[in-house]
Parts: structure tokens; C-alpha cells; sequence
């Protein structure tokens, strides 16, 4: 299968994204389309199901038409989405309700319930916390939309359920892959299944949860009529696939116990890979989440917004990212304020009570000195997150951070990593992994790569940041200081201000 092709599709908050790609990986064509998040409200955020599902036939149908006879080539094909959020499908795998985003907050009160009902047990059995995520998001459906409940079959993710499109699935075939289940405190994270008892306990039928199956799991053939709209040839495969911070990880390298990484993304995630499942009742931050390899996991904890803060400054001044990086220079402290990046509230843990805010303005403060403490608080939200990990085992101080997502592509940005975490963060050549990991993990899944999951991702060069050790104390003080902050301020803040 030399001259196989492989499509990898990413769908993710801002947008779909694919790429072609020979059995190595190499990319030949690649196609975007935005996402059209709506925003009813202050707490209501969510995608119509029929955007997704057609953002990925216009992505796939670029790349492919873009080839010409090449097209002929492409064998299979793997989708990895966003992974908080979940959305319910009728029995012929339409929509039942839109994607209820992992930014939507509506699910609140659902939250709270699951704590005080259930508690620090069904942390350990699902690795997950209380955050608004799946079995809150359930239960909000089953509470306060009954009319749709009623017509949800199966409960599934934007990968699951264009996949079910893109094959012509029923809803009996719905599936999840295992690297969702910490999202779902409802899950037996451990054991690959849903726990019949809790769902029993809160009046959720069994049969609207999807099977639980590997990401290498070929979950069907591409219809006739979808491949020949879409440029395909018969029989090209399907693979479950995986959520996008597992295809991030897993393009990034992340394949043995001892490394961390950062999904400088949207979300901005950091994590670590371990061999032992030891959940975060502690702290109650961490989730603890499966790799795409078999017995590995990824503990990891995430800000809703790390990325959109970047964002929403650029717009704001006016300034590309790229202008705004040169204001900063890594090597020097000076005259900056504590920012917090909770512009969704924070997550882990959950403070709904959380706003994003600067704290210790005056007036001597510049444009390029705002900017670099957006990008030291998200780096202080990181160094929180590690120390939590190194506490319970999974990293050591010998950890080497990878980075992987749009804000690894900033020297600047990497540097601060390094100098908060006092760690190495090294940034492999290919710093937009997840679509080029699904890829290859088709290609694997269906036999024209036969190394290990561990071999076909060892990266390959990489940009390495060292941190500055003369910087150390400062940072440990600054680190300290954001987070008593953020809990004075989470204590004070309410969302009658936002």
C-alpha cells in the first residue's frame, strides 16, 4: 500500500480542518472551513449538527478534488473532534438536537447535582471531574427539552456522528471511542464501559449510550453517493477515531509514560502520559484521560479559553499575533499585571464564579506589556495544573513538555512556558498534529503501517526552550501570587458582572 492515500479530519472549536497525506505523513493538500458557534446568550453556546456534518464534506471534497486521479488512492479516512460537548441522534443517525458545546454553560445546575449526589466515587471510577460536560449536558436535555430527549436514541460527538453520516449507520451502530469517557462521569473509565447503576440512579436509559470501541476500530465504508460527491473512490474506510487533544497528543509524540505536552489551542491543555490510573480526588482538577495507545493514559487539565484570550486581544488592539509576540521579550521581567484567562468561567476545577480580569493595572502599563501577561497567566495556569501531577506521581522533575497547536508556533509564548514550568518545552516541526495523526492512524488501523503506535509517532526534529534559571525565584513568586488571586477573586466575582 505504498501509494495509499489518507485523509485526516480535525473538527475542532474554531473550524474543520483536513489533510491528505501519503502512507509517511507527508501532506498534499489541505482544506479549512469555520465553524459557526452560536451564541444565544450569556451562558447558551452551540453548532447546528447539519454545519458540521457539511463543513467535513466540503473539507474532504477539497482535498480530494484538488488531486485529480490521485483520488483513486485514498483508502481510509479519520476524524477527531472536540470532546467536551455532545449532541443526540434519531434513530436514522439525523441530528436530534445541535452540538451543545463544551463552551455552553446551560447545564449548570446538572453539575452541582452530580457532586453533591454522587461525589468523590464516581471520580475514581471515571478519571473525570464535575465540569459541564457530557452527563450534565444529559441530564439537562432529559430535564429540560424533554419533547427532543424523547427522540434521542443514542448519545454521541461531532466524530461519531459524521461518521455515522459519511457510512449510513444506524443509531444501534453509534459509537464512542475510549478517549471520551473521562468527559462522561456517568463512564467506568477503567473497564471500557458506562456504569448501569448511576445512569440507573438518575433516570438515563442505557440504550441512549453509544458502544464503547477503540479509535482503530473501522467503523464502515463511505456511501457510494457521499464518495462520488466527494471526489473518493469506493470502499474507502472509516476509523472511530478519537477526541482532538488524544490526536494532538498522539501526533505530538506523547506515546510513552514520563513526557507532557500543551494543546496551545482554543482550549489550552496541558498533560502529562502515565502508565497508572490514579484520579485527581484531591485537588479535584485534573481528568484523567485514556491515550489512543492501549494501557496509557493523559491526565491532563484545560482553560475553556486560553487561546480565545489571545484572540480577543489581537482583535482588540488591532495587532496580529505575530506583531504582538515581538513586544515581548522573554528574557527580561518587568511592570506587568496577573491575568486570569477564565473568560468561560474556570474548569478545572469548576468556578463558574471565574471572569477573565487584570489585576494590578496602572498607568504606566504598555500594549506589549497586557500581552505578555496573557500569556503568563495561561503559563501560571499551567504551572498549576504540573505541580498537581508531579504531586501524585506522573511526571518527575525530569519531564520534557512538547507543544503542539497555534500558540506553539510562538518562540515567545514557548520560552515563558519554559521559564513557569522550569522545564524544557520542546516544539516538534509539525506543530498541527491531530488531522495528520488521524491520518496515519488510518493508515495503521488498516494495515499499510505495521510499527507500533509508539514507532510511527516518535517525532522528529524539534525546536527546544531551556528554562532560565535565573529566573526561577521570580516565577515561583509570580506563580504563587496568581493563584491566591484567583481564588480571592473567584470568591468575590459573580456573574451578575460579566
Amino acid at each position: 500500500m505504498r501509494d495509499a492515500l489518507f485523509i485526516g479530519i480535525d473538527i475542532g472549536t474554531q473550524g474543520t480542518k483536513a489533510v491528505l497525506c501519503d502512507v509517511d505523513g507527508q501532506i498534499l493538500e489541505t482544506a479549512f472551513v469555520s465553524s459557526k458557534l452560536i451564541y444565544e446568550d450569556a451562558v447558551t453556546v452551540y453548532e447546528d449538527a447539519e454545519d458540521i456534518f457539511s463543513s467535513v464534506l466540503t473539507v474532504i471534497g477539497e482535498v480530494a478534488g484538488r488531486v485529480g486521479e490521485k483520488s483513486k488512492q485514498i483508502r481510509a479516512i479519520g476524524i477527531d473532534a472536540q470532546m467536551a460537548g455532545i449532541m443526540g441522534i434519531k434513530k436514522d443517525f439525523t441530528a436530534a438536537t445541535p452540538y451543545d458545546s463544551w463552551l455552553d454553560l446551560r447545564c449548570s445546575k446538572y453539575t452541582e447535582l452530580l457532586e453533591r449526589t454522587v461525589g468523590e466515587e464516581a471520580i475514581e471510577y471515571s478519571g473525570g471531574q464535575f465540569i459541564h460536560a457530557h452527563a450534565p449536558k444529559i441530564l439537562w436535555w432529559k430535564n429540560e427539552r424533554p419533547d427532543e430527549y424523547r427522540e434521542i436514541e443514542k448519545f454521541v460527538q461531532p466524530n461519531g456522528y459524521v461518521a455515522g453520516r459519511l457510512c449510513g449507520l444506524s443509531s444501534d451502530e453509534a459509537f464512542m471511542d475510549y478517549t471520551f469517557l473521562h468527559f462522561n462521569i456517568f463512564s467506568d473509565n477503567k473497564n471500557c464501559c458506562f456504569r448501569e447503576e448511576m445512569l440507573e440512579q438518575f433516570g438515563i436509559a442505557k440504550e441512549k449510550m453509544p458502544k464503547i470501541v477503540s479509535p482503530e476500530t473501522v467503523v464502515g465504508e463511505i456511501l457510494p453517493e457521499i464518495g462520488a460527491r466527494c471526489h473518493l473512490p469506493e470502499g474507502v474506510k472509516v476509523i472511530a477515531g478519537c477526541g482532538d487533544t488524544a490526536a494532538s497528543s498522539l501526533g505530538a509524540g506523547i506515546t510513552r509514560a514520563g513526557l507532557a505536552y500543551d494543546v496551545a489551542g482554543t482550549a489550552s491543555v496541558f498533560a502529562c502520559c502515565t502508565d497508572r490510573f490514579v484520579p485527581d480526588t484531591k485537588k479535584k482538577t485534573i481528568l484523567f484521560s485514556r491515550s489512543v495507545c492501549e494501557g496509557l493514559y493523559l491526565p491532563l487539565a484545560y482553560i475553556s479559553g486560553g487561546g480565545l484570550c489571545l484572540r480577543w486581544y489581537s482583535n482588540l488592539t488591532g495587532q496580529s499575533l505575530d506583531e504582538l509576540n515581538c513586544l515581548v521579550d522573554p528574557t527580561v521581567v518587568g511592570d506587568t499585571p496577573i491575568f486570569l484567562p477564565h473568560f468561560s468561567g474556570r474548569t478545572c476545577p469548576l468556578d463558574d464564579q471565574v471572569s477573565g480580569a487584570f489585576l494590578g493595572l496602572n498607568s504606566r502599563m504598555q500594549t506589549g506589556d497586557l500581552y505578555r501577561s496573557i500569556l503568563e497567566g495561561i503559563a501560571f495556569e499551567y504551572r498549576s495544573y504540573w505541580d498537581i501531577m508531579h504531586d501524585n506521581g506522573c511526571v518527575t522533575d525530569n519531564t520534557v513538555v512538547r507543544g503542539v497547536g497555534g500558540g506553539a508556533k510562538s518562540a515567545e509564548f514557548s520560552q515563558i512556558k519554559a521559564d513557569v514550568l522550569g522545564l524544557t518545552y520542546t516544539v516538534p516541526e509539525k506543530v498541527d498534529s491531530a488531522p495528520v495523526a488521524m491520518a496515519l492512524l488510518a493508515a495503521h488501523a488498516i494495515g499499510a503501517r505495521t510499527e507500533s503506535l509508539q514507532e510511527l509517532f516518535e517525532p522528529g526534529e524539534s525546536i527546544g526552550y531551556e528554562p532560565n534559571r535565573e529566573l526561577a525565584e521570580h516565577y515561583e513568586h509570580r506563580s504563587a501570587e496568581y493563584l491566591h488571586l484567583l481564588d480571592t477573586y473567584g470568591t468575590y466575582a459573580g456573574r451578575d458582572m460579566r
